[in-house]
């Protein structure tokens, strides 16, 4: 049943309830308002009966009246308030009660008829339609998109049609509109001819608004007409508008989703699109050709354009939103993104430390040994701004750490790296983010023994100006743990007692007493003087004066580390007792440290381990609570040292103990993280695993299109997703588990250059993907890899001369026919040119084997034409049976599946028992047509501990086939025979 009130289907407004204050007016008091001759109380009363038809009213008796008064209105705002009027008013009579019990009762359906008074609103809107004034047309227009009755519209079509050759393009672009509205609703019936009438139209159009609507409506309505316009203006689509670009990246994707065939007709102006000056449109371009293709190619021209972006823009979600499509890039195109990283790395000048996080987190995954340096160096210089203080306010510290972290990952994956940032980085253990720092040093310091001597002397020149206890104690457990030689056990024994100075760690008198009177002195504030003064003028005036007194100037040079421990730091003092005790326990065991100077230092240790405890003790502090455990780590520090026996027992626990745990520690965060990331490279092959094609869907190729089809251009969208349909890869870069076995190693990984090589058979052709690995620092120009064949093979396709830059890598591939099942070989030798030494240089590769089982098919064939081939063949190759198999049948079929070949003979599962000899045919057939047959003749016998014994005859046509098929039946069975026993 239709609705009985319009609104429910037609309101697509609200209005302001200003007009509602004190209650609506009754429906007599809105008629005699809108009588009225002052247009701001018609306004009012259309408005009021507007409101009160939205909540439910029906006011049958103000239509009449909207059409008397308001209709021929010059006024622009009563013009506005009488369309919304037209759109929420009933404008079709109510059905009666005998109509809708018969509809009900299965009779014919309620027809709705239009209230005359809308032959009246008819007219009033073609008056609209054809008025001179350009507004009043164009909003009439618009308004007739919200209008969905035929009857309605119909009347209008010619007076809509005629705006379309107005002279204003406001008028214009609304009117194709409202045709495109009409087309969509009842477009066979009012106007058929809609999408031919806007393509002519768009020929001659030159307003971008215009162009922009009447392209929609073809868009939406024709597809066809659409494509042929943009195929005959296909180089002026940036000079139509922002608007026009982004609809025709719009039907780019919904046409190429439709039908993947589609892509090429878009390459073109979808590379046009990315040099677009308009950042929306290259930024949908570019997302829109990585979604629809994984060429490399169009990969690299759209993450160009997303850094661009990144760089070209203020707004900062503008470089958020880019940045998440550079990660989205960086899970199976990470090799591209790794050309762009210097560029990307221009982004942490941003001022936002949202970004700069961003940026560092795309960055980590896809350096390279080719990129490390240059970003370590970028990172080391970001480091060192932070030490301004307009770099420092503007991100805060947040953003160093977040450098400092990068820094410490890179060195991690690459330790030639490690050297050179290390000692930067030393140079801000004073700042806040000083525990970095000293976490990222302490792992250096374990991972890398050959920069432990230039860390050390390093860290000990540093640790008069750390100013955070945690950093210090960090510090102190790296100089006991990592301190080995004799020079820098003694110079690092006197630099901490240096810097903790002579016991007892508490506050004098005299020195409280000093820091009372200067704390009272800064506390006093300024004084006030008031006092009369004589101006040069001879007038007299009143001058206030404040008076401060000096600051004192800040003469305390006591070191941190004492400072602290007078502070009361019991922790702090631990940790240096450790440190202490670690040190006198090397220096003991050392040879070319002086025994007097071995006591000296036990001596000095004892007295500040001393002095620790006495601190504790006396100090109110919050580590009041942990005084227990200083006397009881003291304590056996202190026997550590005195005691012979205890020394004996307890040495290996504090010089090497520690350090083990450590490097536990270390080993266990690593293996952490690489379990994280297997567990989301798993996650991310679950997904791809999703099958995404239908066993119908079409794979076209490109080399059997024509030049037409393919839209003249060099880049086929398609190229990528047909390859991997084709070849059963689920995404692009992806490598399936039943093709390793076909990955053979041709050069050893201390060749100066490392190959390997994926063989694919096809049938006829073998495709070889050779992967070469540049192991050298220098660049190797005219590299060749030269093949040779043996056997029935010829290189159809021989691999180009390619360039490789120092630690770069790059897949050469070669075609080989093959001709005939026989067992070939492929060898060769990788050419190439050292641009360092300018020598030709030659590496041997080793051979490649191709298995004869690529070749073969199972087949079927008579009994009659197995006997019949079998006397005319006149290859044979006879195998003795030497296997550890007892069971006949289990070897028949072991065979069977080792060959590929298919069983001729039917067996059931009592043959076996019912004799000990067996004998059956065998048959398959190559690529090529060649057959080859097979003989099994088995016997179980008794005196030979039931073993099996026999023969297995092979027979062929050429001798090939004969031979290879026997090398492989005598390889199966001496690895099976291998494996039972074990």
């Amino acid at each position: 049943m239709p609705p009985s009130n319009a609104n429910e289907s037609y309101c697509t407004f609200t209005l302001a309830s200003d007009v509602t204050a004190g209650g609506l007016p009754s429906e007599e008091d809105i008629a005699r308002d809108l009588e009225s001759k002052d247009t701001f109380v018609k306004k009012h009363a259309l408005k009021a009966a507007i409101m009160a038809m939205l909540g439910g009213e029906a006011m049958p008796r103000i239509l009449m009246q909207v059409i008397r008064f308001c209709i021929n209105s010059d006024d622009k705002q009563l013009k506005k308030l009488c369309m919304l009027y037209w759109e929420v008013v009933p404008k079709y009579q109510e059905p009666s009660s005998e109509a809708l019990l018969a509809a009900a009762s299965g009779g014919p359906p309620v027809v709705r008829k239009m209230l005359p008074e809308m032959l009246l609103v008819c007219n009033a809107l073609m008056n609209d339609l054809n008025h001179p004034n350009e507004f009043v047309r164009g909003s009439m227009l618009r308004f007739l998109c919200k209008v969905k009755d035929e009857e309605i519209l119909g009347p209008l079509i010619p007076s809509v049609k005629a705006c379309l050759e107005h002279r204003h393009p406001y008028v214009r672009k609304n009117a194709a509109l409202a045709i495109f509205h009409a087309h969509k609703l009842h477009g066979e019936t009012l106007i058929p001819d809609g999408p031919e009438l806007i393509a002519h139209f768009l020929e001659n159009e030159t307003d971008l608004g215009a162009r922009r609507n009447a392209f929609l409506m073809l868009y939406h309505e024709n597809e066809e007409l659409a494509f042929a316009f943009l195929a005959r203006n296909m180089d002026d689509v940036g000079k139509y508008g922002d608007g026009f670009a982004l609809l025709v990246l719009d039907l780019t994707r919904k046409v190429c989703r439709r039908d993947p065939t589609q892509k090429s007709r878009f390459v073109r102006v979808l590379f046009q699109m990315l040099s677009s000056p308009s950042p929306a449109v290259s930024y949908e371009a570019a997302w829109t050709l990585v979604s629809l293709s994984s060429a490399p190619t169009a990969v690299r021209a759209a993450a160009m354009t997303y850094v661009n972006l990144l760089n070209g823009q203020n707004d900062n979600n503008v470089k958020l939103i880019v940045l998440m499509r550079l990660e989205a890039l960086k899970e199976k195109h990470s090799k591209i993104l790794q050309e762009l990283l210097m560029d990307i790395l221009r982004a942490l000048s941003s001022p936002n430390p949202d970004i700069c996080k961003k940026v560092l987190e795309v960055i980590i995954d896809v350096i390279s040994t080719r990129n490390v340096q240059d970003v370590v160096n970028v990172l080391k210089r970001e480091v060192q701004k932070t030490i301004s203080d307009d770099v420092q306010q503007e991100k805060g510290s947040d953003y160093r750490n977040m450098l400092i972290r990068t820094i410490h990952g890179c060195a991690v994956r690459f330790p030639q790296v490690a050297e050179s940032v290390v000692h930067v980085l030393m140079d801000f253990l004073a700042t806040d983010s000083g525990m970095q720092v000293i976490i990222f040093v302490r792992a250096i310091m374990e991972q890398y023994p050959n920069l432990r001597e230039q860390l050390l002397t390093k860290l000990q020149s540093s640790m008069d100006t750390v100013l955070s206890n945690q950093v210090l104690c960090v510090c102190l457990w790296i100089v006991g743990e990592y301190t080995e030689d004799a020079a820098g056990i003694t110079e690092a024994f006197d630099t901490i007692i240096e810097q903790a100075g002579e016991p007892p760690y508490i506050v004098q008198a005299k020195e409280k007493e000093a820091a009372e009177k200067a704390a009272a002195a800064a506390a006093t504030g300024p004084k006030l003087v008031t006092k009369n003064v004589v101006l040069s003028d001879g007038t007299y005036a009143t001058q206030t004066v404040y008076s401060e007194s000096k600051s004192a100037v800040n003469k305390d040079r006591t070191p941190a580390l004492r400072k602290m421990l007078i502070a009361g730091d019991v922790f702090l003092g631990e940790t240096m007792s450790a440190c202490l005790t670690k040190l006198c326990l090397r220096a003991s065991a050392s040879p070319t440290v002086e025994r007097t100077k071995v006591k000296s230092m036990v001596a000095t240790a004892v007295l500040a381990m001393c002095g620790v405890v006495k601190m504790a003790e006396v100090t109110v502090a919050a580590q009041r609570s942990s005084l227990s455990d200083c006397q009881n780590r003291i304590t056996l520090c202190c026997r550590a040292l005195l005691d012979p026996a205890a020394q004996t027992l307890l040495k290996d626990i504090f010089l090497k103990d520690g350090r083990r745990r450590f490097a536990e520690f270390l080993k266990i965060i690593k293996e952490k993280e690489l379990k994280e990331t297997s567990k989301k490279d798993a996650e991310q092959n679950k997904k791809q695993a999703i099958a995404t094609t239908q066993p119908d869907d079409l794979i076209h190729f490109r080399q059997l299109k024509s030049i037409a089809a393919l839209g003249g251009g060099d880049l086929d969208l398609d190229d990528g997703a047909d390859l991997a349909r084709a070849t059963g890869y689920d995404s692009a870069g992806s490598l399936l588990s039943s093709e390793l076995s076909h990955v053979y190693q041709l050069s050893g990984f201390a060749d100066p250059v490392y190959a390997e090589a994926l063989v694919t058979v096809h049938d006829y052709d073998i495709v070889l993907e050779i992967l070469v690995m540049n192991r050298t620092p220098n660049t190797l120009a005219n590299l060749t890899v030269e093949l040779a064949t043996m056997g029935d093979m010829k290189i159809v396709e021989r691999p180009q001369s390619h360039t490789i830059g120092p630690l770069d890598q790059m897949t050469i591939r070669a075609s080989i026919k093959v001709s005939s099942t026989e067992t070939g070989h492929i060898f060769g030798t990788i050419v190439y040119d050292d641009a360092s030494t300018r020598e030709k240089c030659y590496v041997n590769l080793n051979d490649i084997h191709m298995d004869i089982m690529d070749y073969i098919r199972p087949a079927v064939c008579t009994d009659e034409a197995f006997r019949s081939m079998w006397a005319e063949f006149e290859w044979e190759n006879k195998v003795a049976i030497s296997t550890s198999i007892t069971s006949l049948l289990d070897f028949l079929n072991h065979i069977v599946t080792s060959t590929n070949m298919r069983c001729l003979t039917p067996f059931d599962n009592t043959s076996e028992k019912q004799g000990s000899f067996l004998a059956a045919n065998l048959y398959a057939r190559s690529v090529f047509g060649e057959d080859a047959l097979v003989n099994v003749s088995v016997e179980k016998k008794d005196d030979n501990d039931g073993k099996l014994a026999g023969y297995i005859r092979i027979r062929s046509k050429t001798q090939g086939i004969a031979l290879s098929l026997g090398d492989r039946i005598t390889s199966v069975q001496r690895g099976l025979s291998e494996q039972s026993k074990h």
